[in-house]
């Protein structure tokens, strides 16, 4: 009998499809809006693709070869430079409550410091409530208004942390 294991990886060119399926399910599942947020991304098919800079980088959570989940790091776009977005987070059902999320937080977190980031900010929407609760736990505070240029006119929450 094989034991279950679950790793926190750098993404593959493979897991493209299942990360945009879990992605895509959670905004069903929570009924976030599908315009303005990374739903409608084009870099949400294609994730590793999008993710190939030397400042940037994503994780997935893969058990036995299924992705579960993923968040990743890059230069806020249309921002300073000093600042790092954390991007794309989010968890299929199957693994949340499991810690696996906030290590994988914690993960893109030390990561954006070893970059050199000096801020990380982050868009959510209002219905992820238990995500917003974790930022906040993690000295994250609100803004009251966007900072880059995310595309992402229908996130309504927005938080930064110094690293």
């Amino acid at each position: 009998m094989s034991k279950d294991t679950i790793v926190i990886r750098e993404i593959k060119p493979d897991d493209n499809v299942q990360l945009e399926q879990v992605i895509r399910d959670c905004f069903h599942e929570f009924k976030i809006p599908l315009e303005g947020t990374a739903y409608s991304d084009k870099e949400t098919p294609r994730m590793y693709q999008s993710y190939q800079s030397d400042n940037d980088i994503y994780f997935v959570i893969d058990k036995n070869g299924e992705v579960l989940g993923g968040g990743g790091i890059k230069p806020l776009s249309g921002f300073e430079t000093e600042v790092c977005e954390i991007q794309k987070m989010y968890f299929s059902h199957k693994v949340r409550g499991l810690g696996y999320g906030k290590k994988l937080f914690e993960k893109c977190m030390q990561t954006a410091k070893d970059l050199g980031y000096k801020q990380c900010y982050i868009e959510s929407a209002s219905q992820l409530k238990a995500a917003i609760h974790i930022y906040e736990s993690y000295g994250f505070k609100h803004l009251q208004g966007a900072l880059g240029n995310t595309g992402h006119y229908s996130c309504g929450v927005w938080m930064i942390k110094d690293l």
